[in-house]
């Protein structure tokens, strides 16, 4: 079992520099309390995300710490030109001597993905394309492709990744059904859904794993999305996890709430005491 991080980094309240410099200093000693990885989400016009450009925030990671592994949770890859993001991720992957997670995804907010320019109805091809593209240009010399949003002619690969073909992949799932395709696709996968239903997932992706003729040894990793918060007594740490979450919550719906829709679906309970009894929420003492 490996223990890790996922960071939306939410707005804090404070100057959003010293933001950055005391979540870095905190990623620090993520590395020094051993660990696994750190995992950052990508946000855009919204109070739930400060760090909108994962590289730029990763790229300090990289030179702040020496064994953590790190990557975005996801990179929303509609948002990005493919031999762009390509660029970056070996950038990150280099300076970092091969630490890289590639986390990716279409995202949760049509808004977001919206004031871009982008038609979030054509999200799902879209993010198929330059999902494809990404993975042939970073395990190929030239890149040559033709697809409906993207095309390109022998294209040199001047970057290339330390870890090979590409650096693990990681997506998010938060349903049953999701486990057949992911275990195809060789995804290492998070889940965020309740408690009673995370056996059940892993199951499913085992036994799609397996049933390809693959080894338990190769089997990808699957990750348990929680908030967690520890306190000197369960109170204690209950009633601060209260507060956070509020405060939490209130910023993963701001942009829903300020085009006067609620969310599509149910990713967590609203209320605390449903997100805990769930085992969304872990709170408690040492």
């Amino acid at each position: 079992m490996k223990f890790g991080i996922f960071d939306h980094m939410d707005r804090s309240g404070d100057d959003i520099g010293r933001q950055f410099e005391e979540r870095l200093r905190l990623i620090e000693l993520y590395e020094k309390s051993g660990f696994h990885a750190y995992h950052l989400a990508e946000h855009h016009a919204t109070p739930l995300g400060m760090a909108p450009s994962p590289s730029v925030f990763l790229a300090a990671v990289a030179q702040r710490t020496r064994k953590l592994r790190f990557g975005p949770l996801v990179y929303t890859l509609n948002l990005y030109h493919p031999l762009r993001l390509i660029d970056e991720i070996c950038m990150l992957d280099q300076m970092s001597g091969g630490r890289l997670e590639l986390g990716v995804g279409r995202g949760i907010s049509p808004y977001e993905v919206g004031y871009f320019g982008i038609d979030p109805a054509t999200g799902p091809e879209r993010f198929a394309e330059a999902l494809e593209v990404i993975l042939k240009g970073l395990s190929h010399p030239r890149l040559t492709y033709r697809g409906t949003y993207f095309s390109f002619e022998d294209v040199p690969m001047e970057m290339s990744p330390v870890q090979k073909p590409h650096p693990p992949l990681w997506y998010g799932a938060n349903s049953l059904e999701s486990a057949d395709r992911l275990a195809r696709q060789g995804c290492n996968t998070v889940v965020g859904m309740r408690a009673d239903g995370v056996g059940r997932f892993a199951a499913r992706f085992r036994a799609a794993w397996h049933a390809l003729g693959r080894s338990e040894t190769d089997l990808p990793l699957i990750g348990l999305s929680r908030h967690v918060v520890v306190g000197d007594t369960d109170r204690e740490a209950q009633s601060a996890a209260k507060r956070a979450f509020s405060l939490w919550y209130d910023a993963l719906t701001h942009l829903w709430r300020a085009h006067g829709v609620g969310l599509p679906r149910q990713m967590i309970p609203a209320e605390f005491e449903s997100a805990l009894e769930g085992g969304y929420i872990i709170a408690g003492s040492p």
